[in-house]
């Protein structure tokens, strides 16, 4: 193999583990802005809020990473819950700027109690031996995290799609979905499933923000610095589809890797050109429901 061909490779793979990263962080916006119709523009920050909640498992519990990161999704997945029925359910039957204002507001406050909480370095997960290190594949070397990051990620995405199209509650919450006021008739508690898909939601966020600080690392100002970019995946993607979002991460994964290797005098501004040219293309995303 020339070492061209190995370093488009090697860029490769690390593109998909980029992608994948970025899939599990934006697909709970996917179900919150896509399936359940709500803004939430705080999203990101709970991506943050699992990242540090894990760091603190490891760091001051000495909780191993393979148990810190579930805990954390965990802890999130409470938060999340206890936020949806005191603050998200009085925004449900507004208009799109009444959320996007709220939830937008929320993330300020949660950047500023992070601030004062764990200060304004950046700081990421302390990976395990077991994560650390290359392994050859023939003549290509590849990072045993990032093909963790993959593998974990597919496993997510396979999981989501399953619980949704094959599961009872996946069926409640599609008819929740499509008509409240049906679903409620035929016996279905609407806000009990609302909120155990907000807090999924939340968990996955939670998920990719503590195993992609490696690749992103932790920081007061998250929720904002990286909502734009989970914002691309879900337009991109089609509101309301997991399979766009996965294929969303990937391609943009894989674009915005390459272009800042073979193209370093545009660096990030190649995603975005990227993003123009798709969305103009496809207005309603790559898998449009």
């Amino acid at each position: 193999m020339t070492s061209t061909l190995a370093t488009f490779l090697s860029l490769a793979v690390d593109g998909i583990a980029y992608g994948m990263m970025l899939f599990l962080i934006s697909v709970g916006l996917t179900i919150t802005l896509g399936v359940m119709r709500v803004v939430n523009l705080t999203h990101s920050a709970f991506a943050m809020i699992g990242g540090y909640i894990a760091l603190w498992f490891i760091q001051r519990a000495g909780v191993h990473f393979f148990l810190a990161v579930p805990l954390a999704v965990l802890a999130t997945m409470a938060i999340g819950a206890l936020l949806e029925r005191t603050l998200y359910r009085w925004v449900y039957g507004t208009h799109g700027l009444g959320q996007l204002l709220m939830t937008i507001g929320l993330t300020f406050i949660i950047t500023a109690i992070v601030k004062n909480l764990a200060g304004t370095q950046l700081q990421s997960l302390p990976l395990p031996s077991s994560l650390q290190g290359n392994f050859s594949l023939g003549s290509l070397t590849l990072s045993v995290y990032r093909a963790f990051l993959i593998g974990a990620s597919a496993a997510v995405a396979f999981a989501l799609w399953l619980g949704i199209e094959r599961t009872a509650f996946g069926a409640r919450l599609r008819a929740a979905v499509d008509n409240q006021r049906m679903a409620r008739c035929v016996g279905i508690n609407v806000p009990a499933v609302f909120s155990v898909t907000f807090a999924i939601g939340c968990g996955l966020a939670a998920l990719g923000g503590a195993l992609g600080s490696p690749m992103l690392p932790l920081e007061p100002y998250y929720g904002l610095k990286y909502l734009v970019i989970v914002l691309i995946v879900v337009a991109v993607g089609g509101l309301g589809s997991l399979r766009g979002s996965l294929y969303a991460a990937l391609l943009l994964g894989l674009i915005d890797t390459l272009g800042r290797y073979y193209l370093p005098a545009l660096g990030a501004f190649v995603i975005y050109l990227a993003v123009l040219a798709i969305l103009l293309v496809r207005p309603r995303g790559l898998v449009a429901n």
